[in-house]
């Protein structure tokens, strides 16, 4: 059946936020493709959930060379997808793509050489069917190139017009900051920030959410629940069809028994809000300012339904949060 979305997709069903202090504005929510878009899933499933979220005003899709599994497979799918549904719609569109993880054999499928980074940046583009992608990230910092190199390769798929924004993951405060000057000294700003960012996560605040509110960049959080943990999936045990569950996943059984005790304590307080863990694991992210997006992952339209609730009830007392704290820190 053909895809028509929602008229009403941009009548309150999401807020948007500026990125950094760039033009650009994104959905608090972002869909992210990392699981359950890849070779090994269900292919309508992935795409109801796509159509769902821009049904509900989610406009950003992330992905990356490797999401899958098998690697690229998420781009793949995505492109067909994108063909069938939303190619109408490209200019209402943010899709992101990143290079950086093992890709393809041999000294150049990997890390952060312009030879890699741009190569990739070709292949994505044709897996995904697009002209070009709105944000091109360098997915890690590569501790053996120059970072000069890596940041002249994003600022050439900006002028190139093979990308529009640039911007980085997984990068430490210090790299961040240099990195940040080197783009701005080319003429493209660094526009964004991609970290692992959760109430069991929390590198990002020694340090780095100060750098990038200095250097004006956009901040965009994944892993926002943990790889599941900040659910209420595992609060007794590994139900079959998880992510702890498959061989394939990030999230093993051995990180599972730990965040229990914390995660049902969590989840005695989200019902005492009335959200459940993962809505307020969300909302906790976005209490921040500095805080543009979360990407939220799904592995089916209701459990996407239920992570977009979670913009209802983004405020939190000052007795909440430290209450939130006492369970963290283990009080």
């Amino acid at each position: 059946m053909e895809y028509s979305p929602a008229p009403l997709r941009y009548n309150n069903q999401c807020e948007y936020r500026r990125c950094g202090r760039s033009g650009l504005r994104l959905p608090i929510l972002s869909l992210g493709l990392w699981h359950n878009f890849g070779g090994v899933d269900t292919y309508e499933t992935g795409r109801d959930m796509l159509r769902y979220a821009f049904d509900n005003g989610i406009t950003h899709f992330d992905l990356a060379n490797n999401y899958g599994p098998p690697p690229g497979s998420a781009e793949e799918n995505f492109g067909s997808i994108y063909q069938k549904d939303f190619k109408p719609y490209r200019d209402e569109l943010i899709i992101s793509t990143k290079a950086g993880y093992l890709m393809w054999p041999g000294p150049y499928g990997e890390w952060g050489s312009r030879k890699y980074l741009l190569s990739s940046l070709d292949q994505s583009l044709k897996r995904m069917k697009l002209e070009y992608v709105d944000i091109f990230y360098s997915h890690r910092l590569d501790p053996e190139t120059p970072l000069e190199e890596t940041m002249m390769a994003l600022d050439q798929a900006v002028r190139s017009g093979k990308a529009l924004y640039a911007g980085i993951s997984n990068y430490p405060a210090e790299q961040t900051r240099e990195a940040a000057g080197i783009l701005r000294s080319l003429g493209t700003p660094c526009l964004i920030h991609q970290p692992k960012y959760s109430m069991f996560e929390r590198w990002v605040e020694n340090g780095l959410l100060d750098t990038v509110e200095k250097e004006g960049i956009g901040v965009i959080a994944f892993s926002p629940l943990a790889q599941g943990l900040l659910t209420d999936r595992y609060l007794n045990n590994i139900p079959e069809g998880s992510r702890a569950s498959k061989s394939w996943g990030f999230l093993k059984p051995e990180q599972v028994a730990p965040a229990i005790a914390k995660a049902k304590a969590l989840n005695d307080m989200a019902l005492q809000r009335g959200q459940t863990l993962a809505q307020m694991a969300i909302a906790w992210l976005l209490k921040d300012s500095r805080v543009t997006s979360v990407l939220i992952g799904a592995s089916s339209v209701k459990q996407l339904s239920d992570n977009l609730q979670s913009q209802k009830m983004l405020y939190f007392t000052s007795d909440e949060l430290k209450a939130i704290e006492g369970i963290l820190k283990g009080n």
